[in-house]
Formats: C-alpha cells, sequence, structure tokens
C-alpha cells in the first residue's frame, strides 16, 4: 500500500496492514498521535485526560507482539479515544460532572477490556455532555469542546469529545454512547462516521448509565471499513450483563460489498416535510440518487407516531436517570459538599453543587413524572406510545429493508446559540431518538458539506440485528458517492 503523508491520516485497516509489513510500528503512531494531540486539542479541547505514558507503554506491547511473530489483534497498534462515561482502571472516569470529579474506577468495561484484547491504544478519555445529558458537548463541567470544521461550533452531542477527536485525527477510533442519538448526531455534525448498535449487540457493562432501557456503546471511526471492524471486537454477550443478547456476531466486514441491487429503501413521509432544512434534504436526495444509481429501489413508508417521540423519549429518558442518578450522594464515592450539618443537608447540598443544570432539570423532571399521581399519566402512557413507535417500525421493514433519512435537521450550529432554551436543543435529536426507543440500529455518514462548509450527516436505519445490511448500504454509498469530505480546517495536514 501506498503510505499517507502523515501517520495520523492513517485507517485502522491501514495501521494493520503496515504494522505487519514493518513499515512503521505501533510506537511511532501512538507518538504520532500525541503529538498531534498536543498541537489541535488545545484548540478543540476534545480530551479531558491524555493517556501518554499509558498508551506508549500499550504501544511497545503491541511491537514486542509482532517481533515475536505472534497474531497481534484485529486493532493492534490502533490509537483509540474513550468517551468519559465508560469505566476504566487508568485515569479518571467522571462523566465530565463535578460530582464524580477524582473518581477511578476499580474495573475497566468490558468493551474496553474488549479493546485492549484486540490490540487497541489508548490515547485517553474525552469529553461529553455531563452524564450524557445533552447534544452539543455544552453541558460538561470540564469544558466545551470545539468542532474541527469551525470552531466557533458545537461538535453536537453528548458524544461530541468523541466525534471531534475522530475528526481532528486526533483518535483513530473513539467509542461514545448513544441514548437519544449521542454517536449519530456527533458523527453527522463533525463528518464522520458512527453507529449505535441493536440495543443489547454490545455489553453495557461499565457504562455509567443515563437511561438503562436507551443506552447503548458504539463506535466512532474515519471510514465505514473501521466501524465494522470495531464492532467485531466490540460486539457480543456478555455475563456481566443479562440485557447483552445471546446471539452469534457476524464477521461485519464480510457485509462490505458494492452490491445493493437486491435492497429497497424506505423514505419515512413523515421526516421528509416542509420542516426539513432545504440544503438537508439536497444532500439526502443526492445520496439516495447514488444508491438508486447502484440498483436500489426506493419506497414511501410511514413512521405515524413520529410526533409523539420527542415527549415520549423526555419522559422515559428522565425517569430512568432520576432513578439511575439517585446514587450519587456523597456518601460512597465522588463528591461531598462540605457545608454540610446533617444528613438531610449532606444529600441536598452535594445534588444541588455536584450536578450541572441541565442533569437537575432532568432529574426533576424524571422524579415528577415517576410520582404517585402521575406514574400512569406520564411514565405508565409513554411506554405505552414506545410500543407504538417500534411497531411503527417493524411494520415499515416489512416494506424495506433500511430506512434512510437525515441524522440532523441542520448542520453544526454556534456555540451558545441554543443554551438558552432547552427544548429547541432536545429538537436536535428529532431523528435519532426514534431508533433507541424502537431498539433498532442505527448509523450515520458524511454526505457532503453545506454552504458554510459543515458537514451534512445521512442516516440509515435496520431491523434489530441487522447491522450487516446497514453496513452493506453504508460501505456502497460511500464507495461511489463521487466526492471526497476532505480535511477540517483546524490544524493544517494533508489527506
Amino acid at each position: 500500500m501506498t503510505m499517507p503523508k502523515t501517520l495520523n491520516n492513517l485507517t485502522a485497516h491501514q495501521i494493520h496492514d503496515v504494522l505487519r509489513a514493518g513499515s512503521v510500528t505501533a510506537t511511532e503512531i501512538a507518538e504520532a498521535y500525541f503529538k498531534r494531540i498536543a498541537e489541535v486539542d488545545p484548540k478543540v479541547l476534545a480530551y479531558v485526560d491524555v493517556w501518554r505514558e499509558f498508551g506508549l507503554a500499550q504501544a511497545a506491547k503491541v511491537d514486542e507482539t509482532v517481533r515475536r511473530g505472534d497474531d497481534p489483534g484485529p486493532l493492534a497498534g490502533v490509537p483509540i479515544g474513550l468517551k468519559d462515561v465508560l469505566c476504566t482502571r487508568q485515569g479518571y472516569t467522571t462523566c465530565c460532572s463535578k460530582i464524580l470529579k477524582g473518581y477511578r474506577s476499580p474495573f475497566d468495561a468490558t468493551v474496553v477490556q474488549r479493546l485492549e484484547s484486540a490490540g487497541g491504544v489508548f490515547l485517553g478519555k474525552l469529553n461529553m455532555d455531563e452524564f450524557a445529558m445533552g447534544s452539543s458537548t455544552e453541558n460538561s463541567s470540564v469544558q466545551v469542546t470545539r468542532n474541527p470544521w469551525n470552531l466557533k461550533c458545537v461538535p453536537g452531542g453528548s458524544s461530541g469529545g468523541s466525534a471531534a477527536a475522530v475528526a481532528a485525527d486526533e483518535c483513530v477510533i473513539s467509542l461514545g454512547s448513544d441514548t437519544g442519538g449521542s454517536i449519530r448526531q456527533p458523527a453527522a455534525l463533525c463528518g464522520c462516521v458512527g453507529m449505535k448498535p441493536t440495543y443489547g449487540r454490545v455489553s453495557r457493562y461499565g457504562l455509567v448509565a443515563f437511561a438503562s432501557s436507551l443506552d447503548q456503546i458504539g463506535p466512532f471511526s474515519k471510514d465505514v471499513e473501521d466501524l465494522a471492524i470495531a464492532l467485531n471486537v466490540i460486539c457480543g454477550k456478555d455475563p456481566h450483563d443479562s440485557t447483552s443478547a445471546d446471539l452469534p456476531v457476524p464477521d461485519f466486514t464480510k457485509s462490505l460489498r458494492q452490491d445493493v441491487a437486491d435492497i429497497t429503501i424506505g423514505l419515512p413521509k413523515e421526516y421528509y416535510t416542509d420542516a426539513l432544512n432545504a440544503e438537508m434534504r439536497e444532500k439526502i436526495e443526492a445520496a439516495i440518487a447514488v444508491l438508486q444509481k447502484l440498483g436500489a429501489k426506493v419506497v414511501e413508508v410511514s413512521l405515524p407516531h413520529t410526533d409523539y417521540a420527542i415527549a415520549c423519549y423526555y419522559i422515559i429518558c428522565t425517569a430512568e436517570a432520576s432513578a439511575n442518578l439517585a446514587r450519587f450522594d456523597g456518601v460512597r464515592y465522588g463528591y461531598r459538599s462540605p457545608s454540610s450539618g446533617d444528613v438531610h443537608d449532606m444529600y441536598s447540598n452535594t445534588k444541588t453543587e455536584g450536578f450541572g443544570p441541565e442533569v437537575k432539570r432532568r432529574i426533576m423532571l424524571g422524579t415528577y413524572v415517576l410520582s404517585s399521581g402521575y406514574y400512569d399519566a406520564y411514565y405508565l402512557k409513554a411506554q405505552k406510545v414506545r410500543s407504538l413507535i417500534r411497531r411503527d417500525f417493524l411494520d415499515a421493514f416489512d416494506k424495506c429493508d433500511v430506512i434512510l433519512a437525515p441524522t440532523s435537521p441542520t448542520a453544526a450550529f454556534e456555540i451558545g446559540e441554543k443554551t438558552d432554551d432547552p427544548l429547541e436543543m432536545y429538537l436536535s435529536d428529532i431523528y435519532t431518538i426514534s431508533v433507541n426507543l424502537a431498539t433498532i440500529p442505527g448509523m450515520s455518514m458524511p454526505c457532503g458539506l453545506t454552504k458554510r462548509g459543515l458537514p451534512a450527516g445521512l442516516q440509515i436505519m435496520a431491523k434489530p440485528f441487522n447491522e450487516e445490511t446497514m453496513l452493506r448500504v453504508a460501505y456502497s454509498y460511500e464507495k461511489n458517492r463521487g466526492f471526497e469530505m476532505g480535511a477540517p480546517p483546524i490544524g493544517a495536514r494533508a489527506r
């Protein structure tokens, strides 16, 4: 293979080739990425904790394995960033919240163990909205991550640091979590590939819970092939997570072929309305045209309960957040308010001082909808609507293999633009939350740049546990879309 001009341009599958060819070492690759972080992260602010010593030690182990002639693993030497919602023994696990500042986990999340066993090299922890609650990464208690395509804009959220780090070549692959679009929306805004697998496809053991029936871990990558490689590693049954599916994991790389002649694409009429930004519609329609030219058929489908998705989601997710975050009380771990006269004061002051405004807002909403007299009116009704939304998707998939839609209603918006209006911020996830409610897989990939030079995202959705078809469509589009995304303006580098 032809070596790129810099090691930071390498994809995971290219790293696989050059390591085995002896063209470069894992240590050299890791050094290049730590140098890149030092150069551009003061502007992007994707990392909240950089693990230089630890990462170089992991790279040295990979090099030793290669020297012995042993198999170093499918992700050997690949620089990886981890969202700060994943438990790791190395460094801190804070969910970018004051209430967990300085917390060290005694164990690694299952996905972290699997990535390390596959030869991955960890660069550090990545910024996020506090406890994964947000769509812009502005809710972090640490810093506001910037979009590499325009430093005045948000990278999306809640996995904004994970998306920005991949887009800015500060890692090759990163992990995020997706509760209502927190992988797909930042992937769209930052111009990279990101997937929320089917609920249960990836173990949630070691993922600090926001809303347990909606949360799912997934990867960000530079291209579709890297995404498939990462999925091969992190998917599969885990005895530590009773909700992980006991199903065989296919080799997702085998689904990467440029053949969609037998694929039927569904376009939900509820998504393609006048409310859709004209520029976004143009990009999505151009992507659909590429797949049609390759032989895919297009049909209109209906998701009739779409209008209820936002209300349904924000009842269920806040209710589950209220229950999950009750454990952060200042007693066992994390922050404890110094101004506490008695136990009641300690609980109250710790939560008041430790949680940010958005987290407190969602806890209060969730506590309200679960309270006596309101449970049936709100939470129970939302669960019934959730069942209807899931049925909408399953009925639609009787007519098509995948559903194509925008990922985000707009390209990246400016920092501070929506912080004063929580409802407007919530609407940023209008095209993504239904996927979590329906527990189906969804992914986002770049489909061009807007006139302002910001990425647009194409969302692909598939039947439960049918990530293979989704990847096949994505790969076909990526290889035939007829343009290159190029590189964000942050930090001059060739691609």
